[in-house]
């Protein structure tokens, strides 16, 4: 059964939360995807997991780039899980047909973007109709997360 999981960004942009979460998942041996609806958005994550910490490093790729199978943490457009991921992480509304092909799906959305919440309830009602463990994250006001 996959854990599927929505974390509700409110005090913290995305920019500042994703690194931490894939810093988690890298800790416990997961591969991760993360998946966007852009390549510019995909584009702009690389830069960011490139810079976010002088004092970390985020191995990761993107699936434009040779031999995208050998990274830990994958940036994509795509459904396909070429590096074979065990976590996946969708931004931006991205969407994937079957949750039950990893370990965890991670929604990420703004919830200060009144056109993202539609989307993710919408992803909550099919994630509980299909069977999977649902959990919603919501942001305390320090960033850090609160399980509700």
């Amino acid at each position: 059964m996959t854990e599927v999981f929505f974390y509700h960004l409110q005090s913290r942009p995305l920019d500042a939360a994703l690194p931490q979460l894939l810093e988690k998942c890298l800790e416990r041996g997961w591969r991760c995807a993360v998946q966007a609806t852009s390549p510019e958005r995909v584009e702009a994550l690389d830069t960011l997991l490139w810079a976010y910490d002088e004092s970390s490093f985020l191995p990761h790729g993107t699936d434009r780039q040779a031999e995208p199978a050998r990274q830990p943490i994958l940036l994509t457009t795509d459904e396909s899980n070429p590096n074979g991921a065990v976590v996946r992480f969708l931004i931006d509304g991205a969407a994937i047909a079957d949750a039950g092909a990893y370990q965890r799906v991670i929604h990420l959305f703004d919830g200060n973007d009144s056109d993202a919440i539609a989307p993710v309830r919408q992803a909550w009602r099919d994630a509980r109709a299909a069977g999977h463990e649902v959990t919603y994250w919501q942001q305390d006001a320090e960033g850090r997360w609160q399980r509700r």
